[in-house]
């Protein structure tokens, strides 16, 4: 697009020009008839040449010249014309209350466009004013549309980083409040009684062993930990629900050995089952030994 400052078309001045040269050339012929001292034959044929001569065109590289250039501006014109409506609708779209009128008045472009389609049937010397006026309207319809567009796409920007924070912030509470969830619960479930209910659902899912199994379970970590997931014994070293020595043994179970009262019941549950078969015959053995 043309910069507001460029000069006038230097090339539809240079056909102004040549168009003029034709005309005044046509007039000088004429002249000659009246200024020279032609005999009467030779005045008469000279003005047989000029009445019947058809008038010089310019030529033909000027022509298309204009031609192109109005062509160029129409296909300019129509192009702003474009653009105020699809800011127009970008603007009505988004549901921003921007603080700027977001229609662009394309009245007067559109005339320009008119005079500019019509350019075949319009006289080669009126051209470059015409080409001239719809450049300038172009530029106030251009300059609008980037206006708005810039305000547009700033208040676009501010809502999408709104928007942004706002999303960040709410998967932070939900994974703080998953936190807490999760907290909540692993401290239920290292209470004597919480340990107890994981102990029971395991020992009926993973092995089979109904109430009965359960109720020697019971009575073997209640005499070992009292279901304690913190308990220590500082004479050996046996640590936790189900008293593993050394404690390290129950990181077969998961990482979270040391804190986590499932993790101990799943590891424990594995050694009776490997060591005695069934929690009864564990009990049995502890009644017997005082270990298990």
């Amino acid at each position: 697009m043309r910069h507001p400052h460029t000069p006038v078309r230097r090339r539809t001045l240079g056909v102004v020009a040549a168009c003029a040269g034709v005309a005044l050339g046509a007039v000088t012929l004429a002249g000659l008839t009246s200024n020279l001292p032609l005999s009467g034959a030779v005045a008469a044929s000279v003005s047989r040449v000029i009445a019947t001569a058809s008038p010089v065109p310019p030529a033909a590289g000027p022509l298309a010249a204009v031609a192109d250039d109005a062509a160029e501006q129409l296909a300019d014109a129509r192009s702003a014309v474009r653009a105020a409506h699809a800011v127009a609708a970008d603007a009505s779209a988004s549901g921003l209350d921007l603080a700027i009128e977001t229609t662009v008045d394309t009245g007067a472009l559109e005339a320009q466009i008119d005079r500019l389609a019509d350019a075949d049937l319009t006289p080669v010397l009126l051209l470059p004013e015409i080409v001239e006026d719809a450049d300038q309207e172009t530029l106030i319809v251009e300059q609008r549309v980037a206006t708005i567009r810039a305000v547009l796409d700033g208040e676009l920007a501010q809502k999408a980083a709104a928007e942004a924070a706002a999303e960040a912030q709410r998967q932070a509470e939900a994974e703080a409040a998953a936190a807490a969830a999760a907290a909540e619960a692993l401290a239920q479930a290292n209470t004597p009684e919480g340990a107890q209910a994981t102990a029971r659902q395991m020992a009926a899912e993973r092995y089979g062993w109904g109430e009965g199994e359960f109720s020697c379970l019971f009575s073997l970590w209640n005499k070992e930990s009292s279901w304690n997931y913190q308990a220590y014994n500082a004479s050996s070293g046996a640590t936790g629900i189900p008293q593993a020595l050394p404690g390290s043994k129950m990181a077969a179970s998961g990482a979270d050995w040391q804190t986590n009262a499932a993790t101990q019941v799943s590891w424990g549950l594995d050694y009776i089952a490997r060591a005695y078969g069934a929690p009864c015959s564990a009990w049995g053995h502890s009644q017997a030994t005082n270990w298990y």
